[in-house]
């Protein structure tokens, strides 16, 4: 049987956004892998290995105020010490004096790392506005 974790795998999700939402930047940095991944969507590129991806977070979250994440849609699935959520953000913020919003699917991938889940990629994919009809 697996391990009892710190955050159960069904509330991670809620408890990585709303670290993001938080802007607790540290935090943020403790729950990824050494070797974690994710896309930025400024850039849109990817930052690999935990250096880039705490370099990132650090940007960021430092440069946006009045962060809100909803999440829907959640499904977790779990093998052994493995795991992959999948959801959709609804995100709110300002960046650079402007109100943004962002609705994307979005995956996490985690790995159990000495009794705790841990995100080793962080994958969302930005939806465009819907066109008016």
């Amino acid at each position: 049987m697996a391990q009892q974790t710190a955050i159960p795998l069904d509330q991670m999700a809620q408890h990585f956004f709303g670290l993001v939402d938080a802007l607790d930047v540290e935090a943020v940095k403790r729950l990824m892998t050494a070797d974690c991944e994710e896309v930025d969507e400024i850039s849109r590129t990817w930052r690999r290995g935990s250096a880039a991806v705490e370099a990132y977070f650090g940007e960021v979250l430092t440069a946006i105020s009045d962060v809100h994440t909803d999440l829907r849609d959640i499904a977790v699935r779990e093998w052994a010490d493995t795991a992959v959520i999948t959801c959709v953000i609804d995100q709110t913020y300002r960046y650079e004096g402007r109100n943004e919003r962002v609705i994307a699917p979005t995956t996490l991938l985690l790995r159990r790392e000495n009794g705790d889940w841990r995100v080793a990629l962080m994958h969302s994919i930005p939806l465009p506005d819907s066109p008016a009809s």
